[in-house]
């Protein structure tokens, strides 16, 4: 399943996949296969995905 919340939180902040990898210490390449749902996030990176871009975990990773 996409991941359109953290694509539009990025893009909100008007980062690309390529700053928000560096801000948390991945590759551009591990972004875009999460907002693709091609991967699967540790905890500990989600939490370092949404403190970089200032949401909780509910309003990035939840499904509704």
């Amino acid at each position: 399943m996409k991941n359109l919340k953290l694509k539009s939180a990025r893009a909100a902040l008007d980062l690309s996949q390529e700053e928000l990898a560096q801000k948390i210490g991945v590759t551009r390449q591990t972004i875009g296969m999460i907002e693709a749902g091609k991967y699967n996030p540790t905890l500990n990176l989600c939490i370092a995905i949404c403190k970089a871009l200032n949401k909780t975990l509910d309003e990035i990773f939840w499904e509704e």
